[in-house]
C-alpha cells in the first residue's frame, strides 16, 4: 500500500515539470523536425511545399553557414579554455587559507547572475567608451581601442565577456569537488614531502575529474548556444565575422524567413553540440578515479 501510495505522490508532484518540459521543449523539437522538410516563410496562410532533404543539401553550399561554423568552433576552443583555467585557478584561491574567500567567491560569481543581453550591453560600453577614456591616460592605442569594430579582435572580445561571466560558475563546481577531496590524503602527502605543485598534479587533478568533465561538458554546450552576447555585443558583427550558430539560425528564420531552412540548420546544429558534447564526457570519465 505504501509502494502505490508513494508512486501516487511522485506522479503528482513531476507532472507539473513534465508537461511544461514536454509542452516547452519536445512538442517544439519535434515540429522543428517536421518543419525542416519543407520550404516556409513561416506565416500559416501561407503553403508549405514539401522539399524533402533538400533544406540539409543545401546546407553544403552555404557559406555563410560553415563560416559561423568555424567561428563557433573556434570561439568554443577558446572559451573552453580560458574559463575552465581560471574557474580552477579562482576555486583553488579561495579553498586555500585566504581571509576573503567567502567575498571573493561572491565577487568573482556575481557576474553569471547578470543577463547575457545586459551583460552585453554593459561590455559594449566599456570596449566603446571606457576603453577610449583609458587610451588617452595611458597612450596604449595598441591595446584600448575598440575591439568590436575590427573583424580579427571582435571574437576574442566575446571570449572575454563570456569568460568573465562563465568563470564564477565552474568555479562552484570546482570547489566542491576540491573540498571533497580527503583532507588526510593532503596531509599524508605533506609529510612524505610533497609540494605544492605535485600535490596539484598528483592528488587534486586526478581526484578532480568528475567536477573537470561537469564543467567541460556545461562550457561547452553554453559556449555552442551562445545567442544573448553575441546579439547584445556584436550582432554577429563587423561583416559577419562573430555570427555564430544560434544567432546565424534566428537571423535564418526571422531575418530571411527562411522558417524550414533554418530549422534545418538547428537540427544539424543539435546533432554536432550533442556529439561534441557525449564524446567529451565519454573521455573524460574514463580518465576519472575513485576515491
Amino acid at each position: 500500500m505504501s509502494k502505490t501510495k508513494n508512486r501516487f505522490w511522485f506522479a503528482l508532484f513531476t507532472f507539473p515539470t513534465i508537461f511544461i518540459f514536454t509542452i516547452v521543449v519536445i512538442i517544439p523539437f519535434i515540429s522543428g523536425i517536421y518543419y525542416a522538410f519543407f520550404d516556409w516563410d513561416g506565416i500559416a496562410a501561407n503553403a508549405k511545399e514539401f522539399v524533402g532533404f533538400d533544406n540539409f543539401l543545401k546546407l553544403m553550399e552555404d557559406e555563410r553557414f560553415r563560416h559561423s561554423a568555424w567561428v563557433t568552433i573556434k570561439f568554443t576552443l577558446l572559451a573552453l579554455i580560458s574559463v575552465n583555467v581560471l574557474g580552477l585557478t579562482f576555486a583553488l584561491i579561495v579553498t586555500s587559507t585566504l581571509r576573503t574567500a567567502k567575498s571573493a567567491r561572491t565577487m568573482v560569481f556575481m557576474p553569471n547572475l547578470i543577463g547575457g543581453l545586459i551583460l552585453g550591453y554593459i561590455w559594449s560600453f566599456i570596449f566603446s567608451d571606457a576603453f577610449s577614456i583609458i587610451d588617452k591616460v595611458t597612450g596604449f592605442e595598441s591595446v584600448f581601442y575598440n575591439w568590436l569594430m575590427s573583424p580579427d579582435y571582435a571574437l576574442y572580445a566575446i571570449v572575454l565577456v563570456f569568460t568573465w561571466q562563465m568563470a564564477g560558475y565552474m568555479m562552484i563546481v570546482y570547489i566542491a569537488g576540491i573540498e571533497n577531496i580527503p583532507y588526510e590524503l593532503m596531509e599524508a602527502a605533506k609529510i612524505d614531502g610533497a609540494n605544492y605543485w605535485q600535490r596539484l598534479r598528483k592528488i587534486v587533478l586526478p581526484l578532480l575529474m568528475p567536477s573537470i568533465t561537469i564543467c567541460l561538458f556545461l562550457t561547452l554546450s553554453f559556449a555552442f548556444k551562445i545567442y544573448d552576447v553575441n546579439l547584445s555585443l556584436t550582432g554577429g558583427g563587423p561583416i559577419n565575422s562573430t555570427e555564430m550558430f544560434a544567432l546565424n539560425i534566428y537571423n535564418e528564420i526571422f531575418g530571411y524567413s527562411n522558417y524550414g531552412y533554418g530549422q534545418a540548420k538547428a537540427i544539424v546544429f543539435f546533432l554536432i553540440v550533442a556529439v561534441i558534447s557525449l564524446t567529451q564526457v565519454y573521455f573524460t570519465k574514463k580518465r576519472e578515479v575513485e576515491m
